[in-house]
């Protein structure tokens, strides 16, 4: 049974204790749900993969209290510094030059010479970074490849029985994973995988990005780069203008009541991509729910705007609209 610890000071002690101690914890972040290991402690981060039925050839983003944390285990450059002052703590993960008294497991970097550091932004995070002391290795709270969770309910629905401890501290204010930013030359930034920090913010600071083609299923050199993932169990398709009879959708803006769907969920009436982005994995589930008991075809996803946060609305949606992997080799992988 999973403990559902509150987000006092003696819930949070509790979830720092059971991380030095080698158990797993998922906590709270502004992106979502974490599942939270030592970093340092192999057997810790090992049990990660077999929580989530996650390949283990899948770099983890490890967590720090603060930058002064996160740069005592990476080379950080100029650059590097001007982001974390710009964004830090906050929804932007950087992949940097792991630094020679580096602690982090090599099974945390999947054996790569690069490390993926983020601070994450809330009290309550904070707080349990500050007090475990160590970095805290968090992919998200879900079974590998599907659906995000974005509040403590998700999680024990995925994860109940398998890890020590939900730390509670109410819903995800964000609700869509980190940017991740590839910083290991410094000259070339290029972004992996677009999230809460938009494009255009990045590129204020940066100038251009590199954007690599989008990766298949072989084994990533950084995280957030594989193909299929975020999926819920009904078929997505997506820029759909006119779902059909048996379809659930997941609809974009203003609704004249025309639509044939059999259920719909509004990410954002008003067409405010913030707002959709902290509903979309909750739209998923619910339609994934539902739309299961009652036999429908598939999701249907009306079309997103590919701009500031559209980019990486619409990035979850393709990679959950993706070809799945075959049962035998599920290749699939989550990251706050």
């Amino acid at each position: 049974m999973t403990l559902r610890l509150d987000s006092t000071e003696t819930g949070i002690a509790t979830a720092a204790r059971l991380l030095r101690e080698g158990g797993l914890v998922a906590f709270g972040t502004e992106t979502v749900y974490g599942l939270g290991a030592d970093a340092t402690q192999p057997q810790a981060v090992a049990r990660i993969f077999e929580a989530k039925n996650r390949p283990r050839f899948n770099p983890l983003i490890s967590h720090f209290a603060d930058a002064d944390a996160a740069f005592e285990q990476v080379e950080a450059s100029p650059l590097t510094r001007r982001l974390a002052e710009a964004f830090w703590p906050g929804p932007l993960t950087l992949v940097l030059p792991r630094a020679a008294g580096c602690t982090v497991s090599d099974l945390a970097a999947d054996g790569l010479s690069t490390l993926a550091v983020r601070v994450p932004r809330g009290d309550v995070a904070a707080a349990l970074l500050r007090q475990t002391g160590r970095p805290v290795a968090a992919p998200s709270a879900n079974r590998s490849g599907r659906i995000s969770p974005s509040n403590a309910a998700h999680v024990l629905e995925e994860l109940d029985g398998r890890i020590d401890a939900v730390l509670d501290s109410g819903p995800c204010a964000i609700g869509l994973e980190s940017t991740v930013l590839d910083l290991s030359q410094p000259d070339r930034p290029c972004l992996l995988r677009p999230g809460g920090v938009t494009v255009e913010a990045l590129e204020a600071l940066c100038g251009p990005l590199l954007r690599p083609a989008t990766q298949s299923d072989a084994a990533p050199l950084s995280p957030g780069r594989m193909l299929s993932h975020y999926a819920p169990g009904l078929p997505v398709r997506l820029d759909v203008h006119t779902p059909r009879a048996d379809e659930a959708l997941l609809a974009f803006g203003p609704q004249d009541g025309s639509s044939p769907a059999a259920m719909l969920w509004n990410l954002s009436e008003s067409g405010n991509l913030e707002e959709a982005a902290a509903r979309l994995f909750s739209g998923l589930r619910a339609l994934d729910h539902a739309g299961t008991a009652r036999h429908l075809r598939g999701i249907a996803v009306q079309p997103i705007p590919a701009h500031g946060l559209g980019l990486a609305i619409q990035d979850r949606l393709t990679r959950a609209a993706a070809p799945r992997p075959s049962s035998a080799n599920p290749k699939e992988n989550t990251l706050p």
